[in-house]
């Protein structure tokens, strides 16, 4: 299927590695000219390469962490006119809600609520004049089922969620759709990071913690994150036009309800 955007442009956010990673790949062999946003410049040179050589599109990249002002606007002097945003940032990190004061708060809101929404409002209008815009923000399962470990994260990725809800509803007669992808688990390394914890209290190692989950999740596995990219791709494409506000889930079944 020809999703109809070779030669669009889009800004990928924290894509050196993981489902970001995914994003761009599946994006650049859709023609897609990406830019490429992360805090570390080998792993953000390294996989820009990488996507040239596999796919023969355009790569630049922007250095920055884009939970800054500094980072967001190096991406933007790096793509000023994307007409699609990626929006992605690390989640914070696992614990109990009693240890977090107000700067683990601001530092999670910065991160995962904060800095799509202030990228989105950067783009948006933009692409509302060129009647073309594709925003994806990749959110979490959690937003679906909260996990009491990831508070941080359930709390400010369920306000971006609600921000999203009402603009993209905005937005939509313009050609502009707005959509989040939830990831349950895939085989990143921020999910064997959040596997320590459980591995620890259980007595495991990390992968015999993983394989207990893999067998625990319905399809059986995590997910592959070029699964997620091809997903991510086609919430972009030009045939996507009537698809706005939605939290699309992808966790292999591991959601038990039935909405």
């Amino acid at each position: 299927m020809d999703l109809g955007i070779a030669g669009r442009r889009a800004i990928v956010c924290a894509a050196s590695k993981g489902l970001g990673r995914a994003c761009a790949f599946a994006l650049a062999r859709e023609g897609v000219h990406v830019t490429l946003t992360a805090r570390s410049a080998d792993a953000l040179e390294a996989t820009a390469e990488e996507i040239r050589k596999a796919t023969g599109a355009t790569v630049t990249t922007a250095l920055g962490d884009i939970a800054t002002e500094e980072g967001r606007a190096a991406a933007l002097a790096a793509c000023p006119e994307p007409d699609i945003l990626i929006n992605n940032a690390g989640g914070p990190p696992p614990g109990d809600f009693h240890d977090w004061d107000r700067d683990d708060w601001i530092r999670a809101l910065d991160a995962n609520m904060l800095a799509p929404i202030f990228l989105i409002k950067a783009t948006v209008d933009g692409m509302v004049a060129r009647r073309f815009g594709r925003i994806v923000n990749i959110t979490s399962a959690a937003v679906k089922a909260p996990i009491p470990i990831l508070g941080l994260s359930n709390g400010a990725r369920t306000g971006l969620t609600g921000f999203v809800a009402g603009l993209s509803r905005q937005t939509v007669k313009h050609n502009v759709t707005i959509n989040n992808l939830l990831p349950g688990p895939f085989e990143t390394d921020r999910l064997r990071k959040t596997m320590e914890g459980g591995a620890k209290a259980a007595g495991r190692t990390i992968e015999e913690e993983m394989d207990v989950r893999r067998k625990a999740n319905p399809a059986g596995r995590f997910g592959d994150p070029e699964e997620f990219g091809a997903a991510c791709a086609f919430l972009c494409a030009a045939q996507s036009g009537f698809m706005t506000g939605q939290n699309i889930l992808l966790d292999g079944g591991g959601y038990p309800g039935t909405l």
